[in-house]
């Protein structure tokens, strides 16, 4: 049984093993559904899902954020409770045909956990419509059990094909601002997005209401500037420095590009100098970009017949950013030139340290788009200045590249943005898991060690024990046989020598004389008999089941010459009891029968064997001689042998003036 219980412990810690673990306490604010599939997954399945998000995120777009000074975005008046209904509207320039909608959140620099979220809506949604008088379509809503906060990410919200002219962003639980915990809608930017072209870049912007204290970085209309909070840091591509003139570019600088065929242009993007050279920057963001800025379209090479497709002008670092996305009027050409009318101008120092001014262009690159197409893409530019730098090219310009890598489509970069949120949100939910499977294994392995252990140690007592048992067996054996041989030896020989002198006595009766003769023969056929199976007579099939048969046999054989009275209430009992124990029993009576005769000098005896209650009792009583005092504590050695092999207690007495009473008592 032993054995038994150590194998169930056993395979019982190898099922907790292969179990593994559940899914603990939420600690994240994440879906459950996404905490559920993490904890259904099996350890070599979370393992490889941590692979895949290592791989996945070293090859996607990280956040680097701006610095600097620059236009942040829109901020509604603040409020001291978070239920109050907030909104702005973006009008598109004509009906058109959305894929989805990116909502870009304004960003706090937070001293202990670094960038987080500031007032983006906790509960919103999403309107679009055609007709200004008419209350549009709920195309999207999110509420705070969607668990997309915190995050930095832009939200990149899908839409399936919805045709509109204008989109409102209503929020109806607003979140606390990190500057005073009043409640207020911050955003940085929206994107309307059709295929690769942004639907809201220089969109018209109505809103509820508008805080636009201070520096003027917070405005309604930087939600469709194009002003991102980030820099375009792309996990691919090598490093490419900004191309910056290094004389003096005169007065009117030129960068003109022949795109090879005429397109109907519609977009400029301009990519500022690097931001991130130095700590801090030694110029404003705006370093490079003309204060007046003129696009020209032409179909010709002399631009005889050009046309103005943006003019702009700069007034400083809140009307520039990194990345400046450009609306160009629509036109069809094949060259394109940007003509600085108002060149930046570089105030410093020469190696003297006396002032010098001088005009100065640059960019990182100069993509121009038709359709969502790159056409600018490895093409050199021509310009009325000198080109020539020991560090930087002007194929610098259109090589795709910038300071961190590759330079990547407006959509793509906010979208590997976005899953950069995601996998970083999934990240810690499987290291957690991980972690606890590991534990688990851990504490498993400690179970096992000490269970391996315990069966060692379990195995050794168990090898002790055995040992010792048989060790027990083999003693109790030998003394059962050496019981057996006294009991069944003395007794016959006992009886042996009683019909010897009977049958002296009987030697003028010859028929008597030889009654005896035959049953001294056959007393001693049955004793040699016994002396051959002694050892296995617990074997012997059919001993001793007429239990009350064999006693009165027995007892006529021995007390021959004995008044005897044998009272015998136990039959149910005895018929119950294991083949051992009767024939034990049989052998204890047999031996006080033994004791009658060589001891007592009796002339009558009487049995009793009854039942009481839950024991068997077997009192034998003579009228001999009796015990005296000093016998009367010393039971007989080979009745206690006896009494031991049964489980019972055995006593003596002497009830009357003569005589003596012997007890059994066992349990049933």
């Amino acid at each position: 049984m032993t054995r038994n219980c150590l194998a169930s412990i056993f395979l019982c810690l190898l099922a907790s093993w292969q179990i593994g673990l559940l899914p603990g306490q939420e600690t994240t604010p994440v879906s459950k559904s996404l905490k559920e599939q993490i904890g259904g997954l099996s350890l070599k399945q979370l393992e490889q899902r941590r692979t895949e998000i290592i791989e996945e995120l070293s090859i996607l777009a990280r956040y680097s954020m701006r610095s600097g000074v620059g236009s942040i975005g829109y901020r509604s008046m603040p409020h001291e409770t978070p239920y109050n209904t907030e909104w702005f509207q973006i009008q598109l320039e004509e009906e058109s045909t959305m894929d989805e909608i990116v909502l870009i959140p304004a960003i706090w620099r937070d001293a202990k956990v670094g960038f987080v979220s500031d007032g983006f809506p906790i509960e919103f949604k999403l309107i679009a419509g055609n007709q200004s008088d008419q209350p549009g379509v709920v195309v999207a809503s999110f509420t705070k059990d969607d668990k997309y906060l915190p995050r930095i990410a832009p939200l990149v919200i899908p839409i399936d094909h919805v045709q509109a002219s204008w989109v409102r962003l209503e929020a109806t639980q607003l979140s606390p601002r990190a500057y005073d915990g009043r409640y207020i809608l911050q955003m940085s930017e929206i994107l309307i997005v059709s295929g690769d072209q942004n639907l809201a870049l220089m969109g018209k912007v109505t809103a509820s209401s508008e805080q636009r204290a201070g520096s003027g970085a917070w405005h309604k209309n930087n939600l469709t500037k194009g002003f991102l909070p980030y820099l375009m840091d792309a996990a691919e591509g090598p490093s490419s420095l900004a191309y910056v003139s290094e004389e003096d570019v005169g007065d009117t600088p030129t960068i003109t590009f022949d795109l090879d065929a005429a397109f109907p242009v519609d977009e400029i993007y301009l990519h500022g100098v690097e931001q991130g050279d130095t700590v801090p920057q030694a110029y404003a963001g705006d370093f490079g970009v003309p204060r007046w800025l003129q696009i020209l379209g032409a179909t010709q090479a002399d631009f005889a017949d050009q046309k103005i497709l943006l003019d702009i002008k700069v007034s400083g670092s809140l009307d520039t950013a990194p990345l400046l996305m450009l609306p160009l009027k629509a036109n069809t050409s094949r060259y394109i030139r940007l003509v600085g009318r108002e060149p930046y101008k570089l105030e410093a120092f020469n190696i003297e340290g006396i002032p010098i001014a001088s005009n100065r262009i640059g960019f990182a690159e100069i993509e121009i788009f038709s359709k969502g197409k790159n056409l600018s893409h490895g093409k050199i530019p021509v310009t009325n200045f000198k080109t020539e730098s020991v560090n930087r090219s002007i194929s610098a310009l259109t090589d795709g590249l910038n300071l961190y890598g590759k330079i990547l489509p407006l959509r793509e970069w906010v979208h590997q943005l976005a899953r950069r949120h995601e996998l970083e949100t999934e990240k810690p939910l499987v290291d957690e898991e991980l972690e606890r499977r590991y534990d688990r294994q851990a504490n498993l392995l400690r179970l096992f060690s000490w269970a391996i252990a315990g069966l060692i140690t379990a195995g050794v007592i168990l090898y002790l024990v055995d040992r010792y048992l048989r060790q027990r067996a083999i003693f109790d054996l030998r003394n059962r046989i050496a019981a057996d041989l006294h009991d069944e030896l003395g007794a016959n020989l006992h009886a042996v020598s009683l019909l010897g002198e009977l049958a002296s006595k009987s030697k003028d009766d010859p028929e008597k004389m030889n009654g005896l003769i035959e049953r001294m023969r056959a007393l001693v056929q049955r004793t040699s008999k016994a002396v051959k199976y002694c050892t296995n007579i617990l074997e012997t099939p059919g001993l001793y089941e007429d239990f009350e048969d064999a006693m009165k046999r027995n007892t006529d054989r021995l007390l021959a010459d004995l008044d005897h009275q044998l009272i015998f209430e136990a039959k149910d009992t005895i018929t119950k009891m294991r083949p051992g124990k009767r024939i034990d029993l049989f052998l204890f009576y047999k031996e006080c029968l033994i004791n009658i005769i060589q001891h007592s000098g009796s002339t009558h005896a009487e049995t009793r064997l009854i039942t009481e209650g839950k024991n068997l009792h077997l009192q034998v009583t003579d009228n001999g001689r009796g015990f005296s005092e000093s016998q009367k504590n010393n039971v007989p050695l080979s009745l206690r042998r006896r009494a031991k092999l049964l489980g019972g207690k055995v006593t003596i007495a002497s009830p009357q003036s003569e005589g003596a009473q012997i007890h059994l008592f066992m349990k049933i």
